[in-house]
Formats: C-alpha cells, sequence, structure tokens
C-alpha cells in the first residue's frame, strides 16, 4: 500500500497527464527522465506502479489525458496555462515528495514519539522521516511553499511547517500505529482525529482539575497503603497511575456514546486501585480485608480468595445514563480472564437481543509481558469477529510497565511492540506516554469512541513504569539498577502533573493540595471504620440470579421436572425430521431424520443424538435458550449430530431445533475457532452471566480439553468456592478406549475427578440416550447452578444396545445415579461376582456375557462419579452379600475413575457388611500413555480385560 495515496492524491488534472506521461517513458527508457523523478519512480511498490501504468493506458492506445480517483483528500491542483515545464516539474516533484513524507509519518512516526516517561531509550532517528530521503537536501527546501491541498490543514504551506505539523501530531506524546487496517474509513477517522495534535488544547481547566483529582485519588490510595499496610503485597499501581484517568474516560466515553454495561477483566496489577476507585468498592471493606476480614458473610461458605484476585459491581449513573460496571474476579493465570469477560459481555448483548453490539463493552487490562507472551490473548482477539463470538469490540489497555517479572523487553518479545499482536485483527494502537495525563485521557476517550464508530478491538499501550519491584517486598534493583535509579528520581506523575497545572494557572498549588487533603481524609476515615467492618451480604444471587439459592450437600437429589411430557417430546421429534420444502437435502442425511421419525413414532431405538436434540428442544420449549460451540459441533467430529442442516444446492443452513414451533426460545450453535483454552474460557463467561441459558462446550476428543486445563483448574472447578460464581456450564468430552491411539481415547476423567470437592461440580460416564437427557436438562431444572463434566460416546452414538424408549424421557422417568443389572441372573445370593463399571466398557462386558450365558456375574453401572452416589450404590449392590466386588474400567490403573472410586466403594461396602469389604481393580496396567496406537495391542488388552472381569 506504500505510496498508493501519495499518487492518487497528486494524479488528478495536468498533473495527471504529466506524472503519467513521465512514468511510461521512464518504464521504456529509465535514463531518459529527470533523475529526481527516476528515483521516485524506482522507489515504488508494485500496486503504486500498476496505479501508474493504468494511467498510461495499454501500450496500443492513447495516452490517457486524465486520471480520476476517489481519494481526492490533498490532490495536486493542475498548473496553471502559463507555467513553464521547468516549473511544472519543480512544483509537482514538491508536491509529491511531500505527500509521500506525509505518509511515511503517518505510517512510521510512532518509531520517534516521546513514549518512554524514563527517557531511558535513547532517541531513535527513521530514515523514512528524512527529508533528505524524499529529495528536500537544501537549505532553502524548508522555507519554500508547498501545495498539499488541504493535507493536514494547510493548502500551502512550507516544508518546515510540515514537518513541525508532523512531528507534533505522529511524534508527541501519542504514537499511532493505524496504517496497518485495511478499512479505508477507519484509517481516515482516526487519522482525522489524530492530525494537529488536539490533545494539547483540549482540556480547560475544569477538565484538567478532574484528570488531577482522579490521578490524586490513584496516587494517594497507594502512598496510603504503603504506609497503613507496611509489608502486604497488594501489586500497587505507583508508576501507572494514570490508568485511573484512562478507565475513567473510556468509562464514560461509552456511557454517553449508549453502552450501558462494561465488564472490565485485569491482572493483579492495580487491581485494589481499579476495586475502588473505578468500581466504587467501599474503602472500609477493603481495608477490613487488609487486616485478614473475609469478603463474604460467614454463613456463605467457600474458599476465599487473597484480596487482589477479588472482583465486584456497582450500578453507576455518569451524565444522567445508566451504567452497570463489573470487574471480574481471576486468577493469578495472567490473561486467564480475557476470554472469560468477552463470553460474558456476549451473553449480556444476547440477553438484550442487542444484534449492533454496541449496548455491553469489555475493558480488558494486560500487563506488557503478558501480553506479549501469553498465546491466549491471540485466541481472544482472534474471536473477536467471528459471527459466534464477536462482541462489537473491546478495548484493552496495557498497562506497560517496560518490563515482566525481571525480564526486559528485550527477552520478552520478538516484535518492535509489546503490542504487535494486535496487528494481526487490525486493530488500531495507541502508544500513550503514561506520564501525559492529558494525551492518556484524549487517547482512552479516542479509543472508546472508535469501538462504538466501528465495532471493532482496540488497543491502548500505556507506557508507564513500576515503581517498585513485581510486588511491594521485592527489590527490582538486583536485576534493573539502571531502571530503578531513574525511577527513584522520578516525581510522581500526580506531581508531575499538578506542578505543570499549577505553572499554567489552570490548578494552583494550594487547590491541588485542599483535593490531595480531602481525599486523604476519606482513607482515614475508612481505615478507623475498617476496624468494626463486618460483611452482612455476599456478592452474588442477585440481579439476574435473583431466586437461585446455595446448594447443600445432597448428592443424590432426584429432580422429577427433568422428565418432559410425551406430547413435547413427539413435537420436539416430528420438527427433527421436518426439513423445509424445497430444500435439497444431502440423501444420507435424509436417511438418518426418516430413522429419527421412525424412533418417535415408535417410541423405541432413540440413540445419543436424538436424545441430545429432545433435551434441547425441550429446554427451548420451556423458554430456555441454548448454546454449543466448540469444533465442528454442528456436525460432530463423528457425524452424529447434524444439528445443522446444509442445502446441497445453494449452502443455505436450516436449523431444525428453531422451527419447532413459532413462540419458542431458540438454540445457537457455532462451530469455534480452533481453540480450547480460549473458547472454553469465553463459554464459561457466557455461563456465569446467563443462569437460564443451556451452555454446552464440546471437545472434538475429550483428551484436546487440557489445552484449557487453567480454565478448569483456575475457573470451572473452583470459581464459586474462591469467588461465589455459579456456573452451569456443559462440558461434552468424547471418551472410550477403540484402538484410535493416545490423543484420540481417553478425555483424562482421573484429572476432573482430582478437583471434586465441596459438591462444586458433577462429573459423569453414562451410558444410555435417556440419562443423558436428564442430565442436560436437570442443568437448568434445579434452583442451583454446578458445572457438569461429561464423558460422552464414540462408537456408543451408533451402537445398537445404547439406545433408549420414549418412556424412558417421559412422565416418571428421572436421573440414574446407578444402573442395577438389568439381565435375569441367578438368584442375588448366588451371584457370585459384581462388576462396577462406568461408560462404554460396559456394552463390552454384557456383550460377552451374553455370548458366554454367564448367569452368575452382576454388572452395575455408576453413571455419576460425582457427587458420589452412595445410597443409589448401596441399593443396586446391597441383594449381592456372597458375591465379590471388582471394579473393572478400560482406561490404564493410573487412569480413569479407579484411585476415585477404590475408598468411596469400599465405604459402601463396609455398610453393608458383605461378604466382600474391598473392590478389586479390572483393567489395564498403569501405564505412562492413555492408550495404544497399535490396533492388534489394543484389542488384545480390551478381550482380556473383558475376560478377567467376567472369569469367576
Amino acid at each position: 500500500m506504500a505510496g498508493v495515496d501519495v499518487i492518487a492524491t497528486a494524479m488528478n488534472g495536468a498533473n495527471a497527464q504529466f506524472i503519467a506521461q513521465l512514468y511510461a517513458k521512464w518504464v521504456e527508457a529509465p535514463n531518459s527522465v529527470d533523475p529526481d523523478f527516476a528515483a521516485l519512480f524506482a522507489a515504488l511498490d508494485d500496486e503504486t506502479r500498476s496505479i501508474l501504468m493504468d494511467a498510461t493506458g495499454a501500450s496500443w492506445a492513447p495516452r490517457p489525458t486524465a486520471f480520476v480517483t476517489n481519494e481526492v483528500e490533498g490532490a495536486v491542483k493542475p498548473a496553471k496555462p502559463t507555467a513553464s515545464p521547468a516549473e511544472t516539474r519543480a512544483a509537482t516533484l514538491d508536491s509529491i515528495r511531500a505527500l509521500m513524507l506525509i505518509r511515511a509519518y503517518r505510517v512510521r512516526g510512532h518509531l520517534e514519539a516521546q513514549l518512554d516517561p524514563l527517557g531511558l531509550k535513547p532517541q531513535r532517528h527513521h530514515v523514512e522521516l528524512d527529508p533528505a530521503t524524499y529529495g528536500f537536501t537544501e537549505p532553502n527546501d524548508l522555507d519554500r511553499p508547498i501545495f498539499i491541498d488541504g493535507v493536514l490543514g494547510f493548502e500551502t504551506a512550507t516544508l518546515r511547517q510540515i514537518i513541525a505539523a508532523l512531528r507534533q501530531s505522529y511524534c508527541g506524546q501519542i504514537g499511532v500505529e493505524f496504517m496497518h487496517i485495511q478499512d479505508p474509513a477507519q484509517k481516515s477517522w482516526i487519522q482525522r482525529r489524530i492530525e494537529g495534535a488536539p490533545w494539547l488544547t483540549a482540556f480547560n481547566a475544569k477538565a484538567k482539575a478532574k484528570i488531577l483529582k482522579q490521578l490524586t485519588e490513584a496516587d494517594n490510595f497507594e502512598t496510603f497503603c504503603q504506609r497503613r499496610f507496611v509489608g502486604t503485597k497488594r501489586f500497587g499501581l505507583e508508576g501507572g497511575e494514570s490508568t485511573i484517568p484512562a478507565l475513567h474516560a473510556i468509562i464514560e466515553t461509552a456511557a454517553d456514546k449508549g453502552v450501558n454495561e462494561i465488564a472490565i477483566g485485569m491482572p493483579h496489577r492495580g487491581r485494589l486501585n481499579t476495586l475502588v476507585n473505578i468500581v466504587k468498592k467501599p474503602l472500609v471493606a477493603l481495608f477490613s480485608e487488609f487486616g485478614g476480614a473475609s469478603a463474604k458473610p460467614e454463613d456463605v461458605q467457600g474458599s476465599g480468595d487473597v484480596k487482589y484476585h477479588l472482583g465486584t459491581s456497582t450500578d453507576l449513573v455518569i451524565n444522567g445514563n445508566k451504567l452497570h460496571l463489573s470487574l471480574q474476579p481471576n486468577p493469578s493465570h495472567l490473561e486467564a480472564v480475557d476470554p472469560v469477560v468477552v463470553g460474558k459481555i456476549r451473553a449480556r448483548l444476547d440477553m438484550m437481543g442487542d444484534r449492533t453490539r454496541k449496548s455491553a463493552m469489555a475493558i480488558i487490562m494486560h500487563g506488557d509481558a503478558a501480553f506479549a507472551g501469553q498465546g491466549l490473548v491471540y485466541e481472544t482477539l482472534a474471536m473477536s469477529q467471528l459471527i459466534g463470538y464477536r462482541t462489537g469490540g473491546s478495548i484493552h489497555l496495557v498497562v506497560n510497565n517496560q518490563i515482566g517479572f525481571t525480564t526486559v523487553p528485550a527477552h520478552a518479545f520478538s516484535g518492535l511492540y509489546c503490542t504487535d499482536v494486535a496487528k494481526s485483527v487490525q486493530s488500531p494502537i495507541l502508544h500513550v506516554n503514561g506520564d501525559s495525563p492529558e494525551a492518556v485521557v484524549f487517547a482512552a476517550k479516542l479509543a472508546a469512541e472508535f469501538r462504538q464508530e466501528f465495532a471493532v478491538d482496540v488497543v491502548i499501550d500505556l507506557v508507564c513504569y513500576r515503581r517498585h519491584g513485581h510486588n511491594e517486598n521485592d527489590e527490582p534493583a538486583f536485576t534493573q539498577p539502571v531502571m530503578y535509579k531513574a525511577i527513584k528520581a522520578l516525581k510522581t506523575t500526580r506531581a508531575l502533573y499538578a506542578e505543570a497545572l499549577a505553572h499554567e494557572g489552570s490548578v494552583s498549588a494550594e487547590e491541588a493540595k485542599a483535593i490531595s487533603d480531602e481525599y486523604n481524609k476519606t482513607l482515614e476515615d475508612a481505615f478507623e471504620g475498617a476496624k468494626n467492618y463486618k460483611v452482612n451480604k455476599a456478592d452474588w444471587l442477585e440481579g439476574h440470579w435473583t431466586g437461585m439459592k446455595q446448594a447443600d450437600q445432597e448428592a443424590e437429589r432426584q429432580e422429577e421436572f427433568t422428565a418432559a411430557p410425551l406430547e413435547q417430546l413427539k413435537e420436539v421429534g416430528d420438527a427433527l425430521s421436518r426439513p423445509p420444502q424445497n430444500f435439497d437435502l444431502n440423501p444420507k442425511i435424509a436417511r438418518q431424520l426418516e430413522a429419527k421419525k421412525q424412533m418417535i413414532e415408535t417410541g423405541e431405538g432413540i440413540d445419543w443424538a436424538t436424545g441430545e436434540a429432545l433435551a434441547f428442544g425441550t429446554l427451548m420449549l420451556d423458554g430456555h435458550r441454548v448454546r454449543l460451540s466448540g469444533e465442528d459441533c454442528q456436525r460432530g467430529t463423528f457425524s452424529q449430530r447434524h444439528a445443522v442442516l446444509v442445502d446441497q444446492t445453494n449452502q443455505n443452513e436450516y436449523t431444525p431445533l428453531n422451527n419447532i414451533r413459532p413462540d419458542q426460545a431458540h438454540i445457537e450453535i457455532f462451530n469455534s475457532l480452533l481453540s480450547e483454552y480460549g473458547v472454553l474460557g469465553f463459554e464459561y463467561g457466557y455461563a456465569i452471566s446467563d443462569p437460564n441459558v443451556l451452555v454446552l462446550w464440546e471437545g472434538q476428543f475429550g483428551d484436546f480439553a487440557n489445552g484449557a486445563q487453567v480454565m478448569i483448574d483456575q475457573f470451572i472447578a473452583s470459581g464459586e468456592t474462591k469467588w461465589l460464581r455459579m456456573c452451569g456450564l456443559v462440558m461434552l468430552l468424547p471418551h472410550g478406549s477403540e484402538g484410535q491411539g493416545p490423543e484420540h481415547s481417553s478425555a483424562r476423567p482421573e484429572r476432573y475427578l482430582q478437583l471434586c470437592a465441596e459438591n462444586n461440580m458433577a462429573v459423569c460416564n453414562l451410558t444410555t440416550p435417556a440419562n443423558y437427557f436428564h442430565a442436560l436438562r436437570r442443568q437448568l431444572k434445579r434452583n442451583f447452578r454446578k458445572p457438569l463434566v461429561l464423558m460422552t460416546p464414540k462408537s456408543l452414538l451408533r451402537h445398537k444396545l445404547c439406545v433408549s424408549n420414549l418412556s424412558e424421557f417421559g412422565p416418571g422417568s428421572s436421573f440414574k445415579f446407578v444402573i442395577p443389572e438389568t439381565d435375569e441372573l441367578v438368584a442375588p445370593e448366588q451371584v457370585k461376582r459384581v462388576v462396577i463399571c462406568s461408560g462404554k466398557v460396559y456394552y463390552d462386558l454384557v456383550a460377552e456375557r451374553r455370548e458366554r450365558g454367564i448367569k452368575d456375574v452382576a454388572i452395575v453401572r455408576l453413571e455419576q462419579f460425582y457427587p458420589f452416589p452412595v445410597k443409589s450404590l448401596k441399593a443396586a449392590i446391597e441383594a449381592y452379600t456372597n458375591a465379590e466386588v471388582v471394579w473393572c474400567q478400560e482406561e490404564p490403573e493410573n487412569n480413569g475413575g479407579w484411585t476415585f472410586v477404590d475408598r468411596r466403594i469400599e465405604g459402601v461396602l463396609t455398610c453393608l457388611n458383605n461378604a466382600a469389604t474391598r473392590p478389586r481393580y479390572v483393567g489395564r496396567a498403569a501405564a505412562a500413555s492413555p492408550a495404544t496406537g497399535l490396533a492388534k495391542v489394543h484389542a488384545a488388552e480390551q478381550a482380556a480385560l473383558v475376560n478377567e472381569a467376567l472369569s469367576v
């Protein structure tokens, strides 16, 4: 693109004829034109040359006399008829050279911007910003008038004036990267608002006093905490205090532009300051937590978390605009909260029915090292414009300390800036000096306005520093002595700004001191009040969660409402098998739909995918939306779901479940980008925002979920106990040993089971479509929400025995925690062995037992691992008084459910006083890899474990 806008600007009128003919002559004989023009033409890129070539016309055609372009900004006017060729040449060359210089500043000006408040980085000189590069080499070139037709606000300007305007606009306290953007409207919008450096005159005395007040609150809060809570880690904002005015500016601008909800995600640095000064957490509550008090009432269970991980929310009125503002809790795992915040905003937008994506917005704050180093940043950016995940753009505020923990930028990222990854989605990037508060606030307002205008992500790179080490007890001079010598000598941002305002007469030193004194008194009063402060209300189960209750410890609660009326089931089933008219359906899919029709009509043989669709459809008829996302989930990894039908002629899509009846709720099914970590985080964020939607994430194979392990460990398993955030997310993890190798066999159930405690989630390995149906429906039929982790089948999707009758979905049916023996055996007291198992291996066991005619071995299915169903298991096995008990699994001994169920089964047997007092393990030997990659070895192992389980 380099040079295209320059040539388009110059190619107008008589100049077009002159330049085009000159270019044609140069193409034929480079040495035949003036050396200045020859050098100019040689420097152009291919795209610009193509424009000039088009202007000359075809080789056999007459030479053109005009060239018209839509990009007329700064067009060079036709030369006067009286001008001599030499004058025309000189004026044209000056204009083109000046326009090329202007474009270079738009592209490269940020390289010489004054961004570092520490002044440690040597001033860089970039050759493309040197006028000499464009032929301006003589002293008198600086003061010769050059016609540029309104560019930079000048009709005609000297080179000296042009350079001054460019350096003020692009090389001051704001350095902007925007020329990588492909949308001309976005580039033009930024260019108009940056050129002329309007931030230098944008604020009157009242606005400056407001910025000073916000800086004072940020600065004094940190100073107070450092003095009152000596030695306490708080990950303060010192050195980056301009973050607080920036956040105020973003929020206020967004509210004025129609945003009524904002969710903030951020790391631990500066969180306490943001909590009290932005999200309005009471100072007295925070200081109480500094003293060791809990952030929740004593009657609310949970482990809690350190204060710099917690969040809160508030309702504000800004310039008459109501706005709900929340700060999301998150762990120390940097950037993990990013997709969670974006998922929450998508949920809010969907709840409001806002397809413009303008009424709710995410602000995501980052550290410089994390923004460059954590791959989740890219995953979150990559979702930003996808149909299933877009939110109208997020504002990313990078608090750039110019250091990681102890790692310098040269070791932290390979690019020029820590924000380079944002160019992958063509986000504009505003680099701004953190010690220039007015420039920071201007950039923040600009970012919010741009987001509202174009619905895309925007990045602010707030270049600042970290006055202390990684935390307040860390000594940074061990590894960064030069940086910290400079920091020690530098006055605070607030002090520098107060001095500047006093010098210019906007805010006197006395007024600045009064602002400081007033806030200090507020801090002292809160500190005294904290000594007797007690939390009287938990920050949860309000708003959209009103009516929800904290779950008790009942492990086997029966939710009778998981059954659906038969009429409703048939209505859904009819829609599943009814494609629209004139829809070119794939013949194989047509046969599948006919099979579904027969299932519903006969009430028999309902398979897994149909059972799932019946759960979705009946929930939708009850008024609940359903959201399912994951890799290839519309069709299903194993071609089982086909929830979205595709016309074979025109590629049009049709979702049967959205066409049950006119007044129903809807389902959204999105094939995700190839990401686990980011997408699972997004769906978690969605699920914690709306308790009335069934939200599901499906792994392409269950094995791949470990790419999102941070999200599972830090959020899904422990989010409620740490942060009082309920979540009803369902994880569908294809699982089963079927000879497909180490990475396509195990969903690693042992990892989820290791995380189970305090009734935090449900983990199941189901064996019937009906039980799957009830498990899904109970997610929304309870008055609380818990994550549900399901090991879902692969080969069982089409197994002739893995089917259910329609009656098992209807009235009188419910979820089965344990499925007892179903075949006719000898009398219970004559049964010699009870095999307890879970999932697919049941069908291998029962098929072999039937083939061998074994009647004295009972098989009991443990459908739910956790919460462990003690009562149901006891009822299923207590009659087998003389039988030994074995646990059979396909997974290696160190995987699967064995280590989890071993002592729990023993506990049940101890209560029964039967012959068996301990279960015995039957399954594969312990192994480092979850499965063999050799089909013959797999088959032999599977046959051996089945034989051992059944052989008494």
